[in-house]
């Protein structure tokens, strides 16, 4: 006789929701141990994050929701914490519990949107974070009379110090088979009893029941344009549109008009519960946090040290970055070298070596920079300073139509634009937040660099201006970073009157209590922010430096440009070999070319000039290599690429050479220079800094013997990369924030259209004032 299988246990599922600077985050972390699932709900840019309470064998599953002040949404991101409360997401299984997480020192603001909560249908927890705090501001609060007077189970703790993190654990373990909904009224019968009606004619207007439930009637009511009119007008059409409108008539025409009546009524009744509850100290005492922000948000003194403070942010993103940057290029460059030798020359090996290895290497460099700028953003947000930093840009970025949140993003676009696009997820305001994302790659990263010191190093003179106070050189460079910054200026102004059009918004912003950051956290959110940016951005590098090294691959030289280019160089080897034949011959030791080699690691000084000789065989069938790569790559698939686009990058001062780097250059712009290097036979080994590159620039020639490069072409390709979007990477990321490919498609189409314009400019005038 078989036995069937025991059902699946259902999972207890409990939702966190609160106010930004709550701790709520931290009691999530605090629940989980840290160990969270992250992603994003399907078809928004907000991130979704669960993780299993600790100790319940999986049986109790934690939703962390985005921070917001209210449950009054107007878009679709704005509608996840309502939706997932109501059920109405697909991806995520509906709560059986709240937990709203208010902040003792603010309750009665805390408390709006925990009476929003209430009327959701299901049961709540509120819990009381940061009491001690409170406390320190001599505020007491009667737990006990709050729990009877809201109408739900009330938890203090102090979450940073894991006080009441165990009760609230064992609340969630025992609560699955006792709790009841939690309801709280704070409207009158006119306004309830209108809902009710509307609910019926909606019914019968063909809107699912889903949509029009009791909760979201109620946000229909009282949000005029918000999302749940829009859904349920989308669902029910005029008949559900003509029912809205009747009933909010009704309710003008009764005295209770919906743009004022949700907060009267709501703060009215938080008054009312908590009268009694809440003693404050008769006079008020400033706080550590009031006397520090006397200094850190002061017209000058805050300025300064902001001003200061991020030095050092983008100062350490972009230097102290270097050495670790440096150790996984040579990392990756040994592994390279290690396993090419464990396969014989060929597709597979160069596949394995230039591609797959490559193009990893290509993504981990990053890595230190990511890691750099999350732990400062962690740092500086867990420890209350974020709020000031934002506060103190408001003013300046609100000119362009954004907030002062967008200003760290900008800001550390300057070390990587890939960890600023990542940074834009602290600002609240979708229009902001992705305004804040398209113009953050026009800053000049680190990647612009060795592209400029190449050109500028090559073909501007080092001449000084101004009487001898700045150099040419330097006034080139900066004037390069500049270029970004008015541009994104110019971008940003025309993104917030089209696409993202919406009036500045005013930006109201809670300024947080000062507190010790917990180190654990902080170390936390960096390491989850990275291993995040290896695992989505990584696999879509990794696929387009693949694609790029089989076109610089393919087709294999041919057997007849192979005895060209040996033909050309034979006599310069032959020359070399005679040489060393000679010397050996009037040597008596050593009488071969292997005793001369291993005499020359003995006794190097003995064999001085055979050693050298030798070298020059060396040097002369390197020579006959690099010329041979370089061949292959102008007969390359990249190559003829770079011809087909010649007639296009021509009016830029271009030919079809230059053209090919750009398009090689598309993972990352750094590219280029080793690009450039293979091109013209000095090897993909060299860098900004190599001369033999740079001469090889100066001397090359047309046919009809014209240069190839001058300063109005240098300036061209500099104001070009510049403003292109020359970095698979950044664009991979955009695609990851913005949860859609058509952010990235017209990042990289607009900011190519700017650059190329702006080449063309550069380079029509400078060639005009140089001849």
């Amino acid at each position: 006789m078989s036995t069937a299988a025991p059902a699946a246990t259902k999972k207890f599922r409990a939702a966190l929701i609160g106010n930004p600077n709550t701790g709520k985050t931290t009691i999530f972390n605090a629940l989980t141990g840290f160990k969270a699932r992250v992603g994003n709900y399907a078809g928004v840019t907000v991130e979704r994050k669960t993780g299993a309470l600790k100790g319940s064998n999986g049986k109790v599953e934690l939703i962390d929701l985005p921070g917001t002040y209210s449950l009054s949404a107007r878009s679709e991101d704005e509608m996840i914490a309502v939706d997932v409360l109501t059920g109405l997401r697909s991806d995520q299984d509906r709560p059986d519990l709240v937990l709203v997480v208010v902040d003792a020192s603010n309750l009665e603001r805390n408390l709006f949107l925990a009476t929003q909560v209430l009327e959701v249908g299901l049961p709540v927890i509120v819990l009381l974070n940061m009491v001690d705090a409170a406390e320190a501001g001599g505020i007491e609060i009667d737990v006990e009379k709050l729990t009877h007077r809201i109408g739900t189970k009330v938890i203090p703790l102090v979450a940073s110090k894991n006080t009441g993190i165990d009760e609230v654990a064992e609340e969630l373990n025992d609560s699955a088979d006792r709790l009841m909904p939690s309801h709280t009224e704070v409207f009158p019968y006119e306004f309830t009893s209108a809902a009710e009606k509307l609910h019926e004619q909606l019914i019968e207007a063909g809107v699912p029941e889903r949509y029009a439930e009791p909760f979201l009637v109620r946000r229909c009511l009282l949000e005029a344009g918000g999302m749940a009119e829009a859904r349920i007008i989308r669902e029910g059409g005029n008949n559900a549109k003509a029912a809205i409108a009747e009933i909010r008539k009704e309710l003008a025409d009764n005295g209770c008009r919906a743009m004022t009546l949700e907060a009267r009524c709501r703060y009215g009744w938080i008054r009312e519960a908590l009268d009694g509850v809440v003693q404050r100290p008769e006079e008020h005492r400033a706080s550590f946090s009031d006397k520090l922000d006397a200094i850190l948000i002061h017209k000058v003194w805050g300025s300064a040290i902001f001003v200061l403070l991020m030095l050092l942010i983008f100062q350490s993103i972009y230097t102290w970055s270097g050495p670790l940057m440096d150790l996984i290029d040579g990392g990756f460059g040994a592994l390279g070298e290690a396993v090419g030798a464990l396969f014989a020359e060929g597709p597979l090996q160069a596949l394995i070596v230039d591609g797959l290895i490559a193009g990893v290497g290509g993504v981990v460099i990053f890595l230190p920079q990511i890691l750099i700028l999350f732990f400062f953003i962690a740092l500086l947000e867990d420890c209350g300073y974020m709020a000031r930093a934002a506060f103190l840009m408001d003013k300046l970025l609100s000119k362009v139509g954004l907030s002062g949140r967008s200003f760290i993003p900008m800001l550390s676009g300057f070390a990587c634009a890939i960890p600023a696009v990542m940074a834009t997820r602290t600002i609240e305001d979708r229009n902001d937040r992705f305004t804040t994302i398209l113009v953050a790659p026009l800053m000049s990263c680190s990647a612009r660099l060795p592209v400029y010191v190449l050109f500028v190093g090559a073909f501007v003179p080092a001449n000084s201006i101004l009487g001898g106070l700045i150099g040419l050189q330097a006034a080139v460079l900066f004037s390069m970073y500049l270029v970004g910054v008015v541009v994104a200026i110019g971008v940003a102004l025309v993104l917030k009157k089209t696409f993202f059009k919406s009036k500045t918004p005013s930006f109201i912003m809670e300024l947080p209590p000062y507190r010790a950051p917990q180190w654990k956290a902080v170390f936390h959110r960096m390491w989850e922010r990275g291993m995040e940016f290896l695992k989505r951005a990584g696999t879509i590098i990794v696929a387009v430096s693949a694609i790029v090294w089989a076109l610089t691959y393919y087709p294999r030289p041919s057997d007849e440009l192979t005895a060209r280019v040996d033909a050309q160089h034979a006599p310069q080897i032959v020359e070399a070999e005679a040489a060393l034949a000679a010397w050996l011959m009037r040597e008596e030791t050593p009488a071969t070319t292997e005793e001369l080699i291993e005499l020359s690691e003995s006794s190097p000084e003995e064999v001085a000039e055979g050693a050298a000789l030798l070298d020059g065989i060396y040097a002369a069938e390197s020579d006959r290599d690099t010329a041979l790569q370089g061949a292959q790559i102008r007969d390359s698939f990249l190559g003829r690429m770079g011809h087909f686009v010649e007639p296009i990058v021509a009016p830029l001062g271009w030919d079809w050479r230059i053209g090919m780097g750009a398009i090689a250059s598309f993972p990352a712009r750094e590219v280029i220079v080793s690009t450039l290097g293979i091109i013209y036979d000095t090897g993909g080994d060299v860098d900004e800094e190599s001369v033999d590159l740079r001469e090889k620039l100066k001397n090359a020639r047309y046919e009809d013997g014209s240069p190839v490069f001058n300063l109005a072409v240098a300036l061209s390709i500099m104001v070009f990369f510049a403003l292109c979007a020359q970095c698979a990477a950044t664009l991979a990321i955009i695609k990851r924030e913005t949860n859609s490919w058509r952010w990235p498609i017209f990042t990289f189409a607009y900011m190519t259209g700017l650059a190329y314009i702006a080449a063309l400019i550069t380079y029509q005038i400078a060639i005009r004032l140089i001849t």
